[in-house]
């Protein structure tokens, strides 16, 4: 294709997608065979969404995470989750404690009823699995509003590997309960208030942590093991990073945001997600759904500052081993969410309408090559001056070259906010 033969793209993405039957996650999977092509090979699968609290977004990605489990033999769920708290989901998807007991686990933050629907056909699943699939929590805590779920397991490590460490974390506790949320959004201006010196304090006792720590790694490895270990540095990680991207996003919210400042967040994730790789088979797989925004393989550029995401840092990893899968929709409503420390979980959802595909857009090249309720690869895709540039996030756009960005993209052709009561 010459550069800016925008018909010479459509025509390739007309050659280069299926259509999918429905969105029911309990029907036949068939329709979805095409993506054995591009998971094939694959350690790690992410599907996306351009916003959070969509409902045909969760019920797509429930499909393509049973499609990968029975027909691709994925052996992992993870999501956008806290890693310190996805331990207990995890036992929770292989039997442990009661089935009502998922609202809890999931903590305050609100996952629409479609993604517990997910978690459940996991618990089902494993009852009769040759293979459990297991289940991985990959962010910082508690959706990035509190340290406390990644510091209670390191409390509780300590208090048996080094107790001398205990009055040094007590304090980071006790700041870490002052700013605590349900979400980011709740947390980090609470975090922002605080006065310098204990936000220094706050830093400087997890960083103190972290050189112990490392300090005692021989003496605790010997006597409780290197999984254990390792699993409490994790722990006490993520809990630097949660401070850290509160940092990042007071100073956003502020107008003082910094280019680069909450890649820490993806940098988490990323890490996350090569960490568990490292503790499982050399043939085993990751079905991995998070944000648009986080799997993509190029930089995030938005509202002026340039960020380094999850997905980028994942393909320079594992390389042809990591998939990125975006989704998108033509039109019908997305979820606007909007800070709000009055709101119940530090933000509001509300409701707006979709506007037609932006020029430039995936979801106008996607509509002129006829791409309704399907899937469109990009994988050997002509390149010019009109590839899509942007694609659909919550209320607005991100700009990217999507097809850099990208291994395929789901389409939809109308999406609508999830119905929660919680909100």
């Amino acid at each position: 294709m010459s550069g800016g033969d925008a018909g010479g793209l459509t025509e390739w993405l007309r050659g280069h997608s299926f259509a999918l039957d429905s969105l029911d996650p309990t029907g036949p999977l068939d329709d979805l065979e095409p993506l054995r092509a591009i998971a094939e090979g694959a350690r790690v699968v992410a599907v996306g969404e351009n916003s959070h609290f969509i409902r045909e977004v969760c019920l797509l990605r429930h499909r393509v995470l049973r499609f990968l489990v029975e027909r691709c033999g994925f052996t992992v769920h993870a999501m956008e989750f806290g890693f310190s708290e996805g331990f207990a989901v995890d036992r929770w998807t292989r039997g442990e404690g009661a089935d009502s007991d998922l609202d809890e686990l999931l903590g305050p933050f609100p996952h629409p009823e479609e993604v517990r629907a997910a978690l459940r056909w996991v618990r089902v699943y494993n009852r009769d699995a040759a293979i459990p699939v297991r289940f991985a929590g990959v962010d910082i805590p508690q959706a990035g509003g509190s340290l406390l779920p990644s510091l209670r397991p390191l409390k509780e490590y300590l208090s048996a590997a080094d107790a001398a460490a205990l009055p040094f974390l007590e304090p980071v506790i006790a700041l870490a309960e002052g700013v605590e949320g349900p979400s980011m959004a709740a947390a980090a201006p609470r975090y922002g208030r605080l006065a310098k010196e204990q936000q220094d304090a706050l830093m400087a006792g997890l960083g103190w942590l972290r050189g112990r720590l490392s300090a005692l790694e021989p003496d605790h490895v010997a006597r409780y093991g290197r999984d254990r270990h390792s699993l409490a540095e994790r722990h006490l990680e993520s809990a630097w990073r949660a401070v850290y991207n509160l940092g990042a996003m007071a100073r956003f919210l502020a107008g003082q945001g910094l280019p680069g400042d909450m890649g820490v967040r993806d940098g988490f994730m990323a890490d996350s997600v090569l960490w568990r790789l490292g503790r499982m088979d050399p043939d085993a797989k990751i079905a991995l759904v998070a944000h648009n925004a986080h799997i993509q393989k190029t930089p995030i550029v938005y509202e002026g500052l340039r960020e380094l995401p999850m997905g980028q840092r994942l393909a320079q990893a594992l390389g042809e081993g990591y998939v990125s899968l975006g989704v998108t929709s033509a039109g019908g409503e997305t979820a606007g969410l909007h800070p709000d420390e009055d709101a119940v979980h530090g933000f509001r959802v509300e409701r707006a309408v979709l506007e037609p595909p932006a020029e430039g857009g995936i979801e106008a090249a996607l509509a002129a090559a006829g791409v309704d309720l399907g899937f469109a690869g990009f994988h050997g895709a002509p390149r010019g001056a009109e590839d899509p540039a942007r694609i659909r996030f919550d209320t607005a756009y991100l700009e990217t070259s999507v097809l850099d960005a990208h291994d395929g993209v789901f389409h939809l052709p109308v999406s609508t906010v999830a119905d929660d009561p919680s909100r």
